[in-house]
């Protein structure tokens, strides 16, 4: 249960029925505050709502596809009316397809767009709409390593990512130019454990897997809790997404290289792909959960993961804990 001194804030988390949103609307409602779920699958949300009041949380879901400018827009009216105010808007929510660029037409292209990158701006904008006048809120984009690297199979994902990226980091300085206290956060993940293995559009004859390690959602979700809080400019979580950021910036051309040759298998695992349906237009009946078919192999945070997801040390701290060192030091 939350503390009785923790401020009850207002959190609306986009495609929060299944993977990285459904472990984050837990990991708000475990801090108490009220948190909207918007994301198509009612059945899945209605499972979400409960798992947050149940943790201490209050629970509103709402129905839209963030793809429907018009419809998240009466959704943010929705939690506005009912709990005045929007506090934390975490844009989440995604579609994909995975296949080579020419085994993709235009229409999964544009449905992964409309979906993805302009999904993230109709739910920014909603949320501006609300923080902006009272001067303060912030937005928390989710991104991935691969708005940075791209890698085969994944091509209109990852332009949407990347597309995410320059729109946030456009709106960063418009904020700061206006001194608005309102904050923009990207968080970049490295590769989780989620449902979008088996129900987003596979068009391959395997099935497919993010490129391991695999982290599991719930670490994910704190470190995305703990933005929301901190309003970091950017965080690249975990040392994979690390990794990935960093090589692409210094060696573009050998990771290049490296990726045509070892980014293809590792996306599949040795089983067929049964696929009977997929969420890239409509929804799947059902409750996918938090967590994908690879439980088996999913970890914790790592160290690196764990440090972002603390306070910063605050020079006071800093000078408090040099000086324990160095009287250790002269004690011995």
């Amino acid at each position: 249960m939350p503390s009785p001194s923790s401020r009850q804030r207002v959190v609306v988390v986009t495609g929060a029925s299944s993977g990285v949103g459904r472990a984050c609307a837990r990991a708000f409602g475990r801090r108490g505050d009220r948190v909207a779920l918007l994301a198509r699958n009612t059945e899945a949300l209605e499972q979400a709502a409960a798992e947050i009041e149940k943790a201490g949380g209050e629970a509103l879901l709402c129905d839209v596809d963030m793809a429907d400018a018009e419809a998240v827009e009466l959704a943010a009216a929705q939690v506005e009316e009912k709990w005045g105010r929007i506090d934390v808007w975490v844009n989440n929510a995604m579609a994909t397809v995975f296949a080579p660029v020419t085994g993709t037409t235009a229409d999964e292209f544009r449905r992964v767009t409309e979906a993805t990158y302009l999904g993230y701006v109709h739910g920014t904008l909603a949320a501006l709409r609300r923080m902006l006048p009272a001067d303060r809120g912030a937005i928390v984009q989710v991104g991935s390593a691969l708005a940075y690297r791209s890698i085969p199979l994944q091509s209109a994902y990852c332009a949407a990512k990347a597309a995410i990226r320059a729109f946030s980091d456009a709106l960063r300085t418009e904020l700061l130019h206006d001194r608005s206290r309102v904050r923009v956060s990207q968080v970049h993940l490295p590769a989780v454990n989620t449902p979008q293995s088996l129900r987003q559009r596979n068009k391959m004859h395997r099935q497919q897997q993010p490129v391991p390690p695999l982290f599991s959602p719930p670490s994910i979700a704190e470190a995305i809790v703990s933005a929301a809080e901190r309003t970091p400019r950017e965080v690249l979580l975990g040392f994979p997404t690390l990794r990935a950021v960093w090589a692409q910036r210094l060696i573009p051309r050998l990771l290049d290289r490296y990726v045509a040759r070892h980014g293809w298998d590792s996306q599949f695992v040795d089983k067929p792909n049964d696929q009977s349906g997929d969420i890239l237009f409509e929804t799947l009946p059902g409750d996918p959960g938090a967590h994908g078919p690879y439980t088996d192999r999913e970890r914790g945070p790592d160290m690196l993961m764990r440090l972002q997801s603390r306070p910063p040390l605050n020079p006071t701290n800093a000078l408090t804990a040099l000086a324990r060192m160095v009287g250790r030091r002269s004690s011995s």
